[in-house]
């Protein structure tokens, strides 16, 4: 029931999401925020994936229903039929080898990769600063910082990590990121579409109003495809909500799924660190 301080609002007391877009003391605009992505239909998951869909619809959770989630979380290919994804041959072997690998009850076991964390059911939250803007994932409770204080990437990344290194810059309103120096370790999104380490990726945010913000993120990695793959996700803002704390405590289903049906035998895991 708390009304955030400075949202516009209509005569009926509801934010105005068509409001002009806030901009900070410097004139740039303020993407501060807690955003949440656009939907995808049942039925457009259904043209798309077809029976996945039902097995999926069948198990969801409460909460994180298959139409809370985007199409690029279950496939950043989904604009491409199977048979046509931009693959290179290491990326069709890599996709395979993580399909053949993947194992349901290992649910909490990794976080969820970047861009798949910012498309699932849950918000993300944008914190600006003149010289960093901080995302905050509700999902696997996790954060990126984008430093804005002129640095360029680094030429070499020493320690490889699961969210990259990013460097953001204003090209007039549009903020600019770059991301390098990821780890190999985790899948792209549900399908399990692999990465190298030489993965880079660009976002460009754009705020057009109060209310809504256009995502589009551009994947580069040639040892896995063989052209930049480009997506395009609108957000809308969530005015006078917040994202909340994630941690799998509570989980209970891996004991169900482990004892589903046998699986082949994989070596234990080791935990991974990151330090800088």
């Amino acid at each position: 029931n708390f009304a955030t301080p400075g949202v516009p609002r209509t005569p009926d007391g509801k934010p105005n999401l068509s409001a002009p877009a806030p901009r900070t003391a410097d004139g740039k605009p303020d993407l501060s925020g807690v955003w949440v992505h656009e939907t995808t239909t049942v039925a457009e998951f259904k043209r798309l994936f077809g029976p996945i869909v039902d097995a999926e619809i069948a198990t969801s959770v409460p909460g994180m229903e298959i139409d809370t989630v985007h199409k690029y979380a279950v496939s950043i290919l989904a604009d491409f039929k199977l048979n046509e994804q931009p693959l290179t041959a290491a990326g069709a072997e890599a996709w395979k080898r993580k399909m053949s690998q993947a194992d349901p009850s290992r649910v909490c076991a990794e976080p969820p990769p970047f861009p798949m964390a910012g498309l699932l059911s849950e918000p993300i939250k944008i914190v600006q600063a003149p010289r960093v803007t901080i995302v905050l994932y509700e999902a696997g409770n996790m954060f990126r910082q984008i430093f804005a204080d002129g640095r360029a990437l680094p030429k070499e990344v020493n320690f490889p990590a699961y969210l990259g290194y990013s460097a953001g810059r204003w090209e007039r309103d549009v903020f600019v990121v770059e991301t390098a120096g990821f780890n190999d370790r985790v899948q792209m999104d549900i399908f399990g579409h692999a990465h190298s380490e030489d993965l880079r990726i660009t976002e460009r945010f754009t705020r057009t109003d109060f209310g809504h913000m256009d995502m589009e993120v551009t994947f580069t990695d040639p040892k896995m495809f063989t052209k930049p793959i480009t997506i395009k996700i609108p957000h809308t803002l969530l005015a006078d909500a917040d994202i909340f704390e994630s941690f799998c405590e509570n989980e209970r289903d891996r004991v169900h799924l482990e004892n589903a049906e046998p699986k082949p035998q994989q070596q234990p895991q080791p935990c991974a660190v990151s330090a800088a």
